[in-house]
């Protein structure tokens, strides 16, 4: 293989570039992004970022020097539109064709947007371009934020303006917030963080729509049940959908993703994918840690031509809200039972284990990173074949 094309400039696309060149790709290598920054680091976007006490140098996924080692070109600013896969070649924006032999698909996910208009001052929370557009929102003195989604961006996001003294209202559809992750009982749990700050949760209800005034900026929230919440700054935070639009003239199989084997291999042994957007083994992880750890399994595959080695980790995200770091890990089912193991929900530090049948299937910590970090080992050696 003489020539790769990463699609995707951020974590997911900038790992596997690293682990090609770890694995001993000296080819050309070529890295595509849509956007106009060098890979950056996302979580921060929600938190330090948005609250002002970071800058964009400190989101950085790679100095100076580490980009050099890389040696790859940067094609930044410019958008993949299309796989020829016939010609091997990336279709980019302008009709220019980018050749190459081994593709790595790694655009990542878009996020959801509510139906209908979106008046100024109505947000989403993706990029670095996002986030300085909602931090330029929240500098004007204080102001009323509506937050739609009370997930990890919703969540963190409420936290950050929260602690920049802004009046706080957050909107979720489910009856409790993360209970697909947490389940009902500790979510319960997490969802007292909100009140615990002085930010007002409200669940069980939808969006209708968004409302402007003169100018036009949002002025108010109309709910499914009829209320209206006032409102001078929204944020949508309702999830997201992986950005694979540009290749639905491809031969590839899209289901909610790039559809992989678990060596995120392609139905095309030329063609991998990793992050947000690849669906490995019928599972999509929107984490940090997958795209990390997807990365060398799919340049090693990618290289071989074939799929040598698989992904198969145990599932781990975390999340900093109001001050405290929540840690999941494992795979809960909807009968598992949650048991604390140490620690108090009433101090909003505590561990939790999820159990089946005798043994612990998922850990869940409030300010628990020590013990959180041995039961994760302590799961993922036990998810490991004999």
């Amino acid at each position: 293989m003489k020539s790769v094309a990463v699609i995707g400039a951020s974590l997911a696309g900038l790992y596997t570039a690293r682990a090609l060149r770890a694995e001993g790709f000296d080819g050309r290598l070529v890295i595509v992004g849509d956007e106009h920054h060098r890979p950056y680091d996302r979580p921060p976007l929600s938190k330090d970022f948005l609250t002002g006490t970071s800058g964009q140098d400190q989101l950085a996924l790679a100095d100076a020097e580490e980009s050099a080692e890389l040696d790859a070109e940067w094609l930044l600013g410019t958008r993949a539109t299309g796989l020829d896969t016939a010609a091997g070649a990336v279709l980019l924006d302008h009709g220019r064709p980018l050749t190459c032999d081994g593709v790595v698909l790694a655009t990542g996910a878009t996020p959801r947007r509510l139906p209908g208009p979106a008046p100024a001052g109505t947000h989403t929370l993706r990029t670095l371009d996002d986030a300085r557009a909602l931090r330029a929102d929240l500098t004007r003195g204080p102001v009323r934020v509506v937050v739609i989604g009370a997930g990890f961006i919703g969540a963190e996001v409420a936290s950050s303006c929260a602690a920049l003294g802004h009046d706080v209202t957050v909107v979720e559809a489910a009856p409790l917030p993360l209970l697909p992750q947490l389940g009902a009982e500790m979510a319960r749990l997490c969802t007292a963080l909100h009140a615990d700050h002085g930010v007002t949760l409200l669940t069980g209800t939808g969006v209708a729509g968004l409302h402007g005034g003169a100018g036009p900026r949002v002025t108010s929230v109309e709910l499914s049940d009829g209320r209206r919440l006032p409102a001078d700054v929204v944020v949508v935070g309702i999830g997201v959908r992986p950005h694979t639009d540009w290749l639905a003239s491809s031969t590839l199989p899209l289901d909610d993703g790039v559809v992989c084997d678990a060596g995120c291999v392609t139905a095309l042994p030329n063609v991998v994918a990793v992050g947000d957007v690849a669906r490995v083994a019928g599972v999509r992880a929107e984490h940090w840690t997958s795209a990390t750890e997807q990365a060398a399994v799919a340049a090693r595959n990618l290289l071989a031509g074939r799929t040598v080695t698989t992904h198969r980790a145990l599932p781990y995200f975390w999340s900093d809200q109001y001050g405290v770091r929540l840690q999941f890990a494992g795979r809960r089912g909807p009968q598992d039972t949650p048991r604390i193991l140490e620690g108090s929900p009433d101090d909003r530090s505590f561990l939790a284990a999820y159990e089946r049948d005798g043994r612990t299937t998922a850990v869940l910590a409030l300010n628990r990173p020590r013990p959180f970090m041995r039961h994760r080992r302590e799961l993922a050696r036990a998810a490991q074949p004999l």
